[in-house]
């Protein structure tokens, strides 16, 4: 991650948006109907910013289907902690205001898709290992 980004996602991190979305995410973890509606409003944003969200799409897309499978109680084998930060990341990145506010042009996403990558980074174990069970579910 370039030096920019990692600072982009330092800041964020450290931001109160990221910490109020680390509060409700433990509220949706525990609700199965919020994650999907969260998912279903992370997946619209993400589709209207993908030329944004580029360099990180196989990994997010990973993690709403983790996040998915997380909710239907079919995938269960991620640590806690984790799924509350990826949760937590998502939220985020749904939220207009945070760290730096989503309407402003050029400027609005960055800090989304820092926190985003830095996410995708810091849990790669855990995606790689949902996406052999999610190969292995589906051959």
């Amino acid at each position: 991650m370039p030096q920019d980004e990692f600072e982009r996602a330092a800041a964020a991190k450290a931001s109160i948006s990221f910490k109020k979305a680390k509060n409700k995410a433990q509220t949706y973890a525990n609700d199965s109907e919020k994650l999907n509606d969260l998912i279903d409003q992370a997946s619209r944003k993400a589709f209207s910013k993908a030329s944004a969200l580029e360099a990180i799409w196989t990994q997010l897309s990973a993690c709403f289907r983790l996040i998915r499978a997380y909710a239907k109680g079919t995938y269960r084998e991620v640590p806690w902690n984790s799924i509350i930060a990826i949760i937590a990341a998502i939220i985020y990145f749904v939220m207009p205001f945070d760290l730096i506010p989503d309407f402003i042009a050029g400027f609005g996403l960055l800090d989304d898709a820092a926190l985003l990558g830095w996410t995708v980074k810091a849990f790669r174990t855990e995606i790689e290992t949902f996406l052999k069970w999610e190969a292995e579910v589906t051959s």
